[in-house]
This record gives C-alpha cells, structure tokens and sequence, in this order.
C-alpha cells in the first residue's frame, strides 16, 4: 500500500515538473525577441510620421513625403535588404500607432525624454536640438518673463509640450497654452495675432523662419537641449541594434553627412 502511494507520489510530481517545464519554454517563446526576421521575413519597413515636420519629414509640393529623416530612413531599408512604407500617423496617437503594430518605428524627429524611455526603446542619438520660444518679428516678448499673461502655441502631444511644464515658474505664468495638430498650424496662428508666441524643436522652427525671416524672430532664452531618436516598442531590441548599427555606418561612410548637407548645408548629425 505504501509503495503505491510513493509511486503515485513520484508520478504526480513528475508530471508538475514536466508541465513546469513546457510552461516556461512557452513563456520564453513568447517573449522572444523576432521583430528584425519579421521585418525582413515581410520584407517592408513601416516607418511612422507626422507629414507636416518640415525638414524631418513633410510633403513637397507635388505631394511626395520628403525630407532628412526620411532620407535616413530609405537608405537603412536598403542597406537591410526591404522596402519602406512611410506611413503619416496622427503624431498625438503615436504610441497607439506602434504598440498597436501599425508601423514598425516612429522616425520624426522624435525627442527623446525620460518620459518617453518608459514606453518606447530609443535609438542612438542622431540629432541634436532644443525647444526655442519664437515671436512675431514686432513683438515686445524679449525673455521668458515676458511670456507671463500670454498665450503660448504648440504641438499636441511634442516634447515642446514637456520642456514647457519643466519650468514651473514659467508654465505658471502663463495665461493659456494653446495646442494644434501640426507646427505649421503653430506658425500660422502666431502670424495672424491669435498667439503671443510659440514653442517648437528649434530645427523646425528655423526651417520656417528661414522662409519668412521677416515675420518671426527667436528668442535667445529656450527650454533645454534634447536629442533626436529612432523610437521602437520595448521589446524590439533586435531590430534597433540593427538599425544603429546601419545608422553607424551611415555614419562612418559619410551618407549620412551628405544627407545632412542636403537639407542643412552642413554636417550636423551626432556621430
């Protein structure tokens, strides 16, 4: 009698072993890391983008999608073999875009920030830049004192959003802040009158004033450095180290220096 109770003992816990056992297999098949052979397996690389970010990406006249980012973007499809869609998003949906398997990379002049780290895995940085405050060529605003009582424009949902609320002192004196879908929009509600002034990636904002020097003018004061990345959802590591080791040999071949020149005149990609 005992022996069949040590044996039936001995089944049961072989059996919870073995089922152990096949439990994690399949928990460690199901977290692992695929997402560059599916890429390639699909052979396309979706690429996420706001279509109004001029010079990162943006349409030209004909309508085509254009720019330095999606200059980048075209020659890392190539160099992995794949073709590219780029894919315009809704740049406040963004991470609903990704995590929702929509597009395989967020490539826009994306900003990388603490907050962000938590749900997207970022690239190497490629691209330095900063939030600047940019006012009608007549305004008074000469600091960011001056913006007490204002109303302030920017980008829902943008890092010029984060870098505002990061100064306190100046978030609080603010009268309202007012955000639009695009910076172009930004632009347009600041020359009319309806914003005393707006805030955006410094990047961008030169690239439209450049076009309209005499409208708009950049404070010296702005608020803070940041840098440019690739964004992936967290789980794609393999897929980023292959897009950054592409991007360090753009780097270090010199096409990416030429495609900076192209839209920039000059070399400016962080190496």
């Amino acid at each position: 009698m005992k022996k069949n109770i040590v044996f039936l003992l001995l089944s049961i816990m072989i059996i919870s072993l073995f089922s152990a056992g096949c439990g994690n297999k399949a928990a460690t098949s199901s977290t692992e890391d695929n997402s560059l052979e599916e890429i390639k397996s699909k052979g396309v690389f979706v690429v996420g983008l706001d279509d109004t970010f001029a010079p990162m990406g943006f349409r030209d006249e004909a309508g085509e999608i254009v720019g330095f980012d999606i200059d980048l973007a075209k020659e890392v499809a190539k160099r992995m073999g794949v073709e590219i869609e780029l894919k315009p998003i809704d740049w406040n949906a963004k991470m609903m875009e990704l995590n929702g398997k929509n597009i395989d990379v967020i490539w826009n002049g994306l900003s990388i920030t603490e907050e962000r780290k938590k749900e997207i895995l970022f690239s190497d940085v490629y691209l330095d830049n900063k939030q600047i405050i940019i006012v009608r060529s007549d305004s008074d605003i000469q600091t960011k004192a001056d913006l007490a009582d204002k109303v302030i424009g920017l980008q829902t949902g943008s890092s010029a959003e984060t870098a505002l609320n990061a100064d306190a002192d100046t978030a609080a004196s603010i009268k309202e802040v007012s955000d639009y879908p695009d910076n172009t929009t930004v632009l347009m509600e600041l020359e009319a009158g309806r914003l005393d002034a707006a805030v955006m990636d410094e990047i961008v904002g030169r690239y439209y004033i450049a076009k309209k020097p005499d409208k708009f003018r950049v404070l010296e004061e702005d608020f803070g450095r940041e840098s440019y990345g690739i964004g992936f959802r967290l789980s794609d590591q393999s897929l980023a180290n292959e897009v950054n080791r592409i991007m360090k040999e753009m780097k270090e071949d010199g096409t990416a220096a030429e495609i900076s020149k192209k839209w920039f005149g000059e070399d400016i990609v962080v190496k």
